[in-house]
């Protein structure tokens, strides 16, 4: 039982998309032209449009109007719009700079007059509006203007001639600056003409809504086509004659068809198959066979020749493609789904094979069978139906096992089972003992199993001679397990494959070595994934970021050879770990994707070679916006506009192709750098010199044809300049004179200094020695006041002793009764004779004087209320002496040697914290 997808399920080339959020212009674009060097512009509702492969560019029309077409002839870009028409020229920088041709006739531009079409005849342009044709000289920039009173439909170049088709009156040739006309039949004359081809000995013409009439010889005949029926209803806006023969129709409303030079249709493209919009305004074919669709809103560019075809399921019912395979002449796609199939090579919809809903894994052709993977289990496949032969758990793979034709092991979730074709045919035999590991990845080698596990590495089991049972199990260490690895039989090899590289099995030491030149593709292109797939055609395919990957064997040699297809994985949709590519033909391969598939045919990958131009050059100065320069010639920059940045690009439109570059600045940087997609580079803080940027591109295999390249100079700073330099050399000669004579005299000043500085030494040598002699008298001095400090002492305690005597010897006398008082008396007056005390301060100050000069007169000085008494017992504190021995000298009692202490604290007013003595050593 079959149930149809309904979704068309034709095979399209490739369709690139350009919405107005990425060229960030109007939604409408009227009329596109390229010019010589491959830039695409458009007439936009905002401006004149310009794309050059990398970056897009809107020039706003003169009068801020809509514009309406354009053509690029020349140096020129020729545009139409309200009232206005002139042409672009680039300048220096690159820009484009509008003049206007209009202006010269502005008496002769009806009111609100706007400019639709423009066409090109050897020296002549023609400005077309609605109500007339302005044709422009290029030689003489005269004017011919010729007008028509019923209004104008279009303006066709045609088998060197120019028509044009008025309403209601028919189809006209200008000939000698003015018109003849061609034909009223009433199909010119009552419908629009959408454009006319030249054809053997007449004409082609297409109508809005009549399909193709010839005119040959006066005589007009309609040209029935197969693509009749589909196209009477559809209100034919645009058209255009590909290089191929073929014909692009763009309809008001239902996409665009492209037919066969026999009017048959080869697709029919719409908006739920790729087009942004179902309104084709404007066709154009550029010169590598891109078909510029100028949309309502929008822009699309399909690669009409390109060998990359798409089939994009954007209603979800076909899934993510994970296996495919040719079978009978059908193609069967095996997806999340469930399996999917319809005749190959025709437009029929894919239809789904009942009882296969769910995941499927893989397709495999044995035996003239077809074996289906999935989910559930295994299924044969025969035509459009699908039988269960397996169940319970589900079925990653099969591998056909050597010497055993009629067994085939397959890869189950848990392990392995082993499928046998019997009269009845193939069942299932037995499930293999001792491994029960999902076995996604595997490969047989005699009796010996490999198996690739993602989260535990490799395995290798070997099995019985019956493959019923698994024993020597053993797990590698190396290489590692790796996420998105695999494993695969190529030319009899078993290789394995993760992002440290690509490794083979060695079969005699059965260990895996790393096979360093298949491994290159892994470091010179970022990983994505290990899956690697060998084809019939003994090619072994694998994925990396930036390209399509395969080894193909060597013709005189076993020797590998790298071979890419450069299909970046972000164009492709693949999901990373189950990429998947079957060859469908000898030359055809199908690439499962996320949302359908696209297939490559081999053959048709030509490597074109393109141009490389720099588009841009800006230079700034710190901390300011860059600024355009001229591209053309040679540059010369001041030393501040030190960091320029180059931008380049290849006018190149192909969806699964990417340009790559790779430049140098000679100067600074003589080594090409890394191929990279980047479209510009900044050099920063260039020093002053001259330099030479050069630019090439790689576009798929094939280098560009030229090396674009740029010369300029960083100019020298003023104060580096030559003439700089001689003012820096004649001031440093003034300097080295003034230096040197400032250093005779700094000399003849530093010899003065020296002799001054050495009778300045000898002086102070001299005050030294003085110094030194008078500290030795001062020393001498010192020890003579020491001396005489001791003697005073001494002398003061003889006295103090002696009066101690003599007061004893008084005392015993006054006791004694002995001797007569008179005699007595006697004696004792002569003792008070020698100890008066006057006699005694007058011999003791004598001696303190001549110890300690200054003493009396400063405590005098300090205290004017002081006796000599006060003095007196100053004197003998001085000397440090106690209360006890003041108490004889001054022939009074110890007590009243204290009242004296207090007294003379009073009188000298000291503060109750210092003490008398303290004060009087301080004085």
């Amino acid at each position: 039982m079959l149930f149809a997808i309904s979704t068309f399920a034709q095979d399209l080339p490739p369709i690139l998309q350009y919405p107005t959020s990425v060229y960030n212009a109007g939604n409408q674009n009227w009329m596109i032209s390229q010019d010589k060097n491959g830039y695409i512009y458009f007439a936009n509702n905002s401006g004149l449009l310009e794309y050059n492969g990398t970056s897009w560019k809107l020039y706003p029309t003169p009068n801020e109007t809509i514009l309406r077409s354009v053509r690029a002839v020349g140096d020129r870009i020729y545009t139409g719009s309200y009232m206005e028409f002139g042409y672009w020229t680039r300048q220096e920088n690159g820009s484009l700079k509008y003049f206007s041709l209009s202006d010269k006739i502005k008496s002769k531009i009806i009111d609100d007059e706007q400019f639709w079409n423009i066409k090109h005849l050897d020296h002549w342009v023609i400005f077309q509006s609605l109500t007339q044709i302005f044709i422009y000289d290029c030689k003489t920039q005269a004017f011919n203007i010729i007008a028509s009173d019923t209004g104008m439909n279009k303006v066709f170049a045609v088998n060197n001639s120019i028509l044009y088709q008025t309403f209601s009156s028919g189809l006209f040739e200008i000939e000698n600056g003015k018109s003849k006309l061609l034909s009223n039949a009433p199909i010119f004359a009552n419908s629009k003409i959408v454009n006319i081809f030249g054809i053997d000995d007449g004409l082609l013409i297409q109508m809005q809504y009549d399909g193709f009439y010839i005119y040959k010889n006066g005589e007009i005949t309609k040209w029935n086509i197969a693509a009749d029926e589909q196209l009477k209803n559809s209100s034919i806006y645009s058209s255009q004659r590909l290089s191929d023969g073929s014909f692009a129709l763009g309809t008001v409303s239902n996409g665009i068809y492209i037919l066969s030079s026999s009017g048959a249709i080869k697709y029919h493209i719409t908006q739920n198959k790729g087009l942004s919009n179902n309104t084709a305004l404007s066709l154009f074919e550029d010169r590598d066979n891109n078909l510029w669709i100028g949309l309502d809103n929008g822009i699309n560019c399909i690669n009409m020749q390109s060998a990359v075809h798409s089939y994009v399921d954007d209603t979800g019912f076909l899934g993510t493609v994970y296996a495919s395979v040719l079978y009978n002449d059908v193609i069967y796609i095996g997806t999340n789904q469930g399996l999917f199939c319809k005749p190959y090579n025709s437009d029929s919809d894919f239809k789904f094979v009942a009882g296969t809903k769910g995941q499927v894994w893989s397709l495999f052709i044995y035996d003239n069978t077809l074996f289906c993977g999935h989910d559930y289990g295994t299924y044969l496949i025969n035509g459009t139906s699908a039988t269960q032969i397996f169940s319970g758990i589900g079925t990653w793979k099969f591998e056909k096992i050597q010497g055993k034709p009629n067994l085939l092991l397959q890869g189950n979730y848990l392990g392995f089972t082993v499928l046998e074709k019997t009269p009845a045919g193939w069942k299932l035999r037995n499930r293999i003992d001792g491994f029960d590991y999902s076995s996604r990845f595997f490969a047989i080698n005699g009796s010996d199993v490999y198996i690739s596990h993602e989260y535990k590495g490799i395995f290798r089991i070997t099995v019985d001679n019956n493959f019923t049972k698994a024993s020597g199990f053993y797990a590698y260490k190396t290489p590692k397990k790796g996420k998105n690895a695999s494993l695969s039989t190529f030319n009899g090899e078993i290789y394995y494959a993760y992002k440290e590289g690509i490794y083979k099995l060695n079969t005699k030491t059965k260990q895996f070595i790393k096979q360093e030149k298949l491994s290159k593709p892994f470091a010179n292109d970022e990983y994505t994934s290990g899956k690697i797939i060998a084809d019939n055609s003994g090619r072994l395919w694998f994925f990396t970021k930036n390209y399509i990957n395969y080894f193909t064997s060597g013709k005189l040699n076993s020797e590998l050879k790298h071979n890419v297809i450069p299909i970046p994985s972000t164009l492709t949709n693949s999901m990373a770990g189950y990429e998947n590519i079957t060859q469908i033909t000898v030359n055809t391969y199908l690439i499962g994707t996320t949302d359908g598939y696209y297939t490559i045919n081999l053959n048709e990958l030509d490597s074109k070679q393109y141009n490389v131009f720099i588009s841009d050059i800006a230079i700034n100065e710190l901390n300011r916006q860059p600024v355009s320069t001229n591209i053309k010639g040679e540059g010369s920059f001041k030393y501040t506009q030190n960091n320029i940045t180059f931008s380049f690009t290849v006018p190149e439109y192909n969806k699964y192709v990417n340009s790559e570059f790779q430049y140098k600045l000679e100067g600074m940087q003589d080594e090409w750098s890394e191929w990279a997609t980047k479209p510009l580079v900044n050099f920063k803080n260039l020093p002053p010199g001259e330099y030479i940027f050069k630019v090439r591109a790689k576009t798929g295999n094939s280098l560009s044809e030229n090396v674009a390249e740029y010369r300029f100079t960083i100019l020298k700073p003023w104060y580096a300049t030559t003439f700089a330099l001689i003012i820096y050399l004649f001031i440093a000669l003034i300097a080295a004179y003034m230096i040197n004579r400032a250093y005779k005299n700094y000399y003849h000043n530093q010899r003065e200094k020296l002799i001054e500085e050495n009778n300045r030494l000898l002086e102070i040598k001299e005050l030294e020695n003085e110094q030194e002699l008078m500290r030795v008298k001062n020393e001498q001095l010192q020890q003579d006041f020491e001396n005489k400090n001791r003697e005073l002492a001494a002398s003061t305690m003889n006295l103090i002793k002696k009066n101690e005597l003599l007061s004893m010897i008084k005392d015993d006398l006054k006791k004694s009764t002995e001797i007569g008082d008179r005699s007595i008396k006697s004696v004792i007056t002569t003792i008070n004779k020698n100890i008066n005390e006057n006699d005694t301060w007058d011999m003791f100050k004598e001696a303190f004087n001549n110890a300690d000069k200054d003493f009396l007169k400063k405590i005098k000085k300090a205290h004017a209320a002081l006796t000599p008494n006060d003095l007196r017992l100053c004197a003998y504190l001085r000397l440090n002496l106690s209360s006890k021995e003041i108490a004889p000298l001054l022939n009074i009692s110890v007590r009243s040697v204290e009242i004296k202490r207090y007294r003379l604290r009073k009188k000298m007013d000291l503060p109750h914290e210092l003490g008398l003595v303290e004060y009087i050593l301080s004085v």
